[in-house]
């Protein structure tokens, strides 16, 4: 059952409970007498099909379960609207005996639960190896998460009416002796099924401060940094005492602080969210709304949260040029963020074009290749951009005039 633990977690368990059920009820209603159902446990249920035909005939029963719920289910005074995730094993090709089966059938259910939940997948060889490549990555980020084998680097942000750096991104690396870097896109996931998530991230947040505050002394600058917390993260009920912690070790100003949250993360449990941006900003830090636009949140239900900042997805700013539809996005973002006090960064601006554009819509700050790459620390150069006073998109590009050439180099 997809997102169950969501129900447990608002409705209570005894709710939950009920549900469970109901669901069982259904399974039992759904298949032929000489079947067998099975409750493995949490929210997971096992359907045995002897007997059958071939593996279509698997597929569509699968789908059938899929679409049963997809029907409204009553409990109490409460109607749950739900679905489920199957992954499908058919003997003897998927396994030779009872448990490779239901091994496989659970590798394919989480490849469903991947694909976007709701759908059905058939177990694969494939499936296999990557379930064995995601396992051994989890051993390996355990080993560098012991080791220190993590690393930070820094991208810069700058203001879009004045070209000064305002601030950095602090974004972790990890460097793999054989692999060489291993891109943050394979590892942060298995992180967050892992658990490891917890761990690395109070690290991300140590680290940034004391470097951030190394990089202050440096250029002399009251530069912010900006740290992505992951859901699990946000939810930690120490998480205001670790990020005073952080910052006091560091002797790093909380207001210099942003802490960088998705949409989904005030989304799940919102009463609870808003406590928690209440707490962290009556320390002085900043909160920013990360990917904004591409979440599940209306631009009128962010009214509600108390944010300092909205970040626009990369997705808008790579077509604002070209594409009306991302280009009036971009532009409702900023004026609804600015009709409400909330400034707005644009990540992966990669072309002049793109600066000039967002600069002449207001938008406050930018970041992204164009401007500069990510470096460690000690590379990090705080350089920013020359601006004429005119906005004209189309004449930005000759009017970008980069400074300190050499030190800008160093950020690559």
């Amino acid at each position: 059952i997809d997102h169950f633990k969501r129900i447990n977690d608002t409705l209570g368990h005894h709710i939950g409970d009920r549900l469970l059920l109901t669901v069982a009820r259904r399974l039992q209603d759904l298949v032929r007498a000489s079947d067998s159902v099975a409750r493995m446990g949490g929210d997971e249920f096992v359907v045995l099909l002897p007997d059958i035909q071939d593996a279509e005939q698997a597929l569509r029963m699968a789908e059938h379960l899929v679409e049963a719920f997809a029907k409204p289910i009553t409990v109490g005074a409460h109607e749950l609207q739900l679905s489920a995730s199957v992954g499908v094993s058919i003997g003897p090709d998927d396994g030779p005996d009872a448990m490779s089966l239901l091994k496989n059938a659970d590798a394919a259910m989480y490849q469903a639960k991947a694909a976007g939940r709701a759908c059905v997948r058939q177990f694969s060889a494939e499936m296999l190896r990557a379930a064995s490549r995601r396992l051994e990555l989890e051993s390996t980020l355990r080993r560098a998460l012991a080791n220190h084998e993590f690393i930070m680097h820094y991208e810069p942000q700058i203001s879009l009416a004045t070209g000064a750096v305002l601030g950095m991104e602090a974004l972790i690396r990890w460097p793999d002796a054989e692999r060489g870097f291993i891109p943050p896109s394979e590892f942060i996931p298995v992180a967050e099924e892992s658990g490891l998530i917890v761990p690395i991230g109070e690290w991300t947040l140590h680290t940034a401060c004391r470097e951030a505050r190394e990089i202050q002394r440096r250029t002399g600058l009251p530069l912010t940094v900006a740290v992505n917390l992951s859901p699990r993260q946000f939810v930690q009920r120490d998480l205001v005492e670790q990020v005073r912690a952080a910052c006091a070790a560091a002797e790093f100003d909380p207001r210099h602080l942003v802490l960088e949250i998705t949409e989904g993360t005030l989304m799940h449990k919102s009463d609870d969210a808003i406590a928690m941006l209440r707490r962290l900003r009556a320390m002085g830090v900043s909160v920013s709304v990360d990917d904004f636009g591409v979440g599940y949140s209306s631009l009128a239900y962010i009214t509600r949260f108390p944010i300092d900042q909205l970040k626009i997805d990369r997705s808008f700013v790579s077509d604002i040029c070209t594409d009306a539809a991302d280009a009036a996005i971009a532009q409702a973002i900023i004026a609804m963020a600015h009709g409400l006090g909330i400034s707005v960064v644009a990540e992966g601006v990669e072309t002049p074009e793109q600066l000039g554009d967002l600069r002449s819509r207001a938008c406050d700050a930018a970041q992204g290749y164009y401007i500069g790459r990510g470096a460690p620390a000690p590379s990090f150069s705080a350089q920013g951009f020359h601006f004429s006073q005119s906005l004209n998109a189309e004449a930005m590009p000759a009017k970008v005039i980069e400074l300190h050439k050499p030190a800008r180099q160093e950020i690559g």
